[in-house]
């Protein structure tokens, strides 16, 4: 058992080799790129069935409060979201890049919009994991976007960390609380 209580199946090791395998970046000039790790007490498949949704990231990401899919759930789709007040943009064009059902692996590319974050990449992977000896799930998600005129990568990355923050927070409790009911109504 590590020292923050975590006890998982991926070792660092394991960790390094995800992140290695799964969230390749070619970064340029004037870009910044960050990976994110978060422990959810929640198995894959209930995790997994909120972040596969690209037609509704509504349902876990707090800054979303509308989206429109244009076409099929397939690898070039694109959805428009609507951004809630409060953020530096009002809308967002993406495009769906990776959709692995089998690898549990998401990847999105922002193509549009009102906001400052230009070439922006994303991808987030799943893995499971044992978690004080429950099943639970190992969330990575990394990012590539461009320095805004202006801004600093320090700065760019902050503002881009702290958003995924919030959404990895928001997909770890409302999974959690999926998870908790997945259980207790198998015990009914």
């Amino acid at each position: 058992m590590e020292a923050n209580g975590i006890e998982n199946l991926t070792n660092p090791n394991q960790e390094r080799e995800f992140i290695r395998r799964h969230h390749k970046h070619e970064l340029v000039d004037n870009q910044c790129s960050s990976t994110l790790v978060k422990h959810i007490n929640a198995p894959v498949h209930i995790v997994w069935s909120l972040v596969r949704r690209f037609d509704q990231p509504q349902k876990y990401k707090p800054f979303i409060s509308r989206c429109v899919v244009k076409g099929n759930m397939e690898i070039g789709t694109v959805r428009e979201v609507d951004v809630k007040s409060g953020l530096p943009a009002t809308r967002s064009t993406e495009r769906l890049e990776l959709l692995d059902d089998n690898e549990h692996i998401l990847s999105i590319r922002i193509v549009g919009g009102d906001h400052r974050l230009k070439n922006y990449s994303s991808i987030i992977s799943l893995h499971p994991e044992t978690i004080e000896g429950r099943i639970g799930t190992l969330v990575i998600e990394s990012f590539v976007v461009d320095v805004p005129e202006g801004n600093t990568k320090d700065e760019t990355c902050y503002f881009v960390e702290a958003l995924i923050k919030c959404n990895l927070k928001s997909l770890a409790d409302i999974s959690e609380r999926l998870a908790v009911q997945d259980t207790t109504e198998s015990r009914v």
